[in-house]
C-alpha cells in the first residue's frame, strides 16, 4: 500500500505516505463547494506532473555531472464541466541556463517522458514550457 486518505469532513482529506509518514491535506475548491483553504484533489495531480518533470529531469540532470538546483515549475490547471475534469495543465520550466543545447534537449524530452505526463488522460491538453534563465 502506498498511501492512506482519510475523509475528515467538510469536503477535506488527509493523505499520508505510509513509508515516510508524511502528509498533506486537500480541500475542496471554493468552485466546487469547498474553502479553498488547501490543495484540492485536482490541483495535486497537476502539480504532480511538475513535480514528476523536474524530477525526471533531476536523475537525469545528475546523471551527466549536471545539477537543477532551484529549478523552478509555474503550473495552471485548467477545470472543464460535464463531467467536471481537468481540461488542460500548463507547465513553465525555470532551468538553469549553464546547460548546454544537447544537454537541454536531452532533459527536455526526458521531462516529456515522465510516468506522471503518460498518465494524463489524453483529452487533457498539456502546454508544457522551457525557460532556461536561472
Amino acid at each position: 500500500m502506498t498511501s492512506k486518505v482519510t475523509y475528515t469532513g467538510n469536503l477535506r482529506t488527509t493523505c499520508v505516505h505510509l513509508r515516510s509518514g508524511d502528509s498533506f491535506i486537500t480541500d475542496a475548491p471554493v468552485d466546487n463547494n469547498g474553502l479553498g483553504q488547501a490543495f484540492s484533489p485536482t490541483d495535486t495531480v497537476a502539480t504532480g506532473l511538475a513535480s514528476c518533470m523536474l524530477t525526471m529531469m533531476g536523475i537525469k540532470a545528475r546523471d551527466m555531472d549536471m545539477d537543477l538546483v532551484d529549478a523552478t515549475a509555474e503550473v495552471t490547471k485548467h477545470m472543464a464541466a460535464d463531467p467536471r475534469r481537468i481540461s488542460k495543465v500548463e507547465v513553465v520550466l525555470s532551468l538553469p541556463s549553464a546547460f548546454s543545447d544537447k544537454h537541454r534537449k536531452i532533459l527536455e524530452n526526458t521531462a516529456r517522458t515522465c510516468p506522471v505526463l503518460y498518465s494524463l488522460h489524453p483529452e487533457i491538453e498539456k502546454v508544457i514550457s522551457f525557460n532556461w534563465v536561472l
